[in-house]
């Protein structure tokens, strides 16, 4: 008898754990709000543009070498709250988040969808701004001196992580102008600048080219760069 009680005590805890692994609309929202979270949005770029939850960061899992990518550059000992369109998706991507080491993965049950149902709101629906030309690029980075183009977007994780990299570099560089190009948006001058990975860094010394990289570095790998 006391085996059985057992038994059934740990089908119970299973259970329960695998309860808590999803969140209505109503809780995800209220828990995303904590410090630390980490909110994840496994939709395609283009349905990211649609509106998403605040502060998301952004991967497409049906792309797995852009998911592996960018998933890398999150915290594992942080909450992830995970979403997609209806749950689909970010029921797979939580799944191979918890084999992989993340210590707490909640998904948003019913996805976006669910969330609008809600009458919950979302950020940038339908916004879009208008595009960089390479007119205007051109003019940013042929000037006399050090430029540095930052290929990027706010949701983009490896991004992220590269902002206050970025501002204790140019606090201590003054002779070095930062070049902004919306990941998200400014597609064009992407193309035209074969810039196909985010983050993609470019050098620039008196409007030539000296080099370029992708992904995450320190702020000394960039200032060596910058000489």
């Amino acid at each position: 008898m006391k085996k059985i009680f057992i038994a059934v005590a740990i089908l119970c805890a299973g259970f329960a754990v695998k309860a808590q692994d999803k969140e209505d609309a109503t809780a995800f929202a209220k828990d995303i709000k904590q410090s630390g979270v980490q909110v994840f949005d496994v939709r395609t770029a283009a349905e990211y543009k649609t509106g998403h939850l605040p502060n998301a960061l952004q991967a497409d899992f049906t792309q797995k070498s852009e998911f592996y990518e960018r998933a890398k550059y999150l915290d594992k000992q942080k909450p992830v709250y995970v979403y997609c369109l209806g749950g689909g998706r970010s029921a797979g991507a939580a799944k191979w988040m918890r084999e992989n080491g993340f210590t707490k993965v909640v998904e948003l049950e019913g996805g976006i969808n669910a969330w609008k149902q809600s009458g919950l709101p979302v950020d940038d629906a339908a916004v879009k701004a208008p595009q960089l030309t390479m007119d205007n690029y051109n003019q940013q980075v042929k000037v006399k001196g050090w430029v540095l183009t930052d290929v990027g977007a706010a949701w983009c994780p490896p991004c992220r992580q590269m902002e206050p990299v970025l501002k204790d570099l140019l606090s201590k560089r003054k002779d070095v102008k930062l070049v902004k190009v919306d990941g998200g948006n400014d597609t064009d001058v992407m193309k035209a600048i074969n810039a196909t990975t985010l983050p993609t860094f470019i050098v620039y010394k008196d409007g030539v080219e000296q080099s370029r990289f992708t992904g995450v570095t320190s702020k000394d790998n960039l200032d060596a760069m910058l000489k």
